[in-house]
């Protein structure tokens, strides 16, 4: 299906409106995942010619995300990556989650950016950092969408070496979402270390019950009174 090229459209932008030197591109992957860490990529571009084919990751192969991967890592300025464990979803929720990654990977970069264009119509970062959403923005933003692609590789390749030790589950095809092997996987033995037992995937589970996790936390449980997670199994 063609597509149009993502340009530098919303970060010239910033930079006339706003001053902002530095702009990075932020996007997530594993926000719906049953098991693993939900993981954030943070990317500097600059104003250059980005590689050939660059988009939404969702939009490519596997083949062509992790050839593209490759390319990427050399061509982008800086880019680094932040997660948050299952555990810590469980604690937080997915809003706060994300955040925690999002600000790991910003303050994993070498430099501090000026401004940030965050895929999504959600600011999960907030202050103190100058945010601008973008609906589509791994499709629209190079930054962004380099931000896509390097954050989905590298989170399917951490998923397919977890499914080294867990064989049954075929994390390395699923990469930890739903799917028919994970879920009979799920019946039989029950979730691993790395699944997200708060979720409820697990209410199908009857006899995995007395591992269920409740989110007591405050904040947790205003994120999940004010419908910010957003997620129905």
């Amino acid at each position: 299906m063609p597509y149009e090229p993502p340009t530098h459209t919303v970060e010239r932008s910033l930079r006339a409106t706003t001053g902002a030197k530095i702009v990075v591109g932020i996007d997530e992957v594993g926000r719906g995942a049953w098991a693993g860490p939900v993981s954030v990529c943070a990317a500097i571009t600059g104003l250059r010619r980005p590689p050939d084919g660059l988009t939404d990751s969702k939009l490519l192969t596997p083949k062509r995300r992790t050839e593209l991967c490759k390319v990427l890592a050399d061509w982008v300025t800086s880019y680094a990556l932040g997660h948050s464990s299952p555990e810590e979803i469980d604690a937080l929720g997915m809003t706060a989650a994300l955040r925690l990654a999002a600000v790991r990977a910003l303050e994993a970069l070498p430099v501090r950016p000026d401004a940030v264009i965050l895929d999504g119509k959600h600011d999960y970062l907030g202050a103190p950092w100058r945010v601008r959403t973008v609906i589509k923005g791994d499709q629209s933003c190079i930054a962004v969408a380099a931000a896509s692609v390097i954050a989905k590789v590298r989170r399917d390749a951490m998923m397919a070496e977890l499914g080294l030790e867990y064989a049954d589950f075929d994390f390395a095809a699923n990469a930890g979402y739903p799917s028919p092997t994970h879920r009979t996987a799920l019946e039989q033995y029950g979730p691993t270390p790395y699944h997200r037992v708060s979720w409820s995937y697990m209410d199908a589970l009857p006899r995995w019950q007395h591992l269920k996790k409740v989110r007591v936390t405050p904040e947790a449980a205003a994120l999940e009174a004010g419908g910010q997670l957003g997620f129905d199994f």
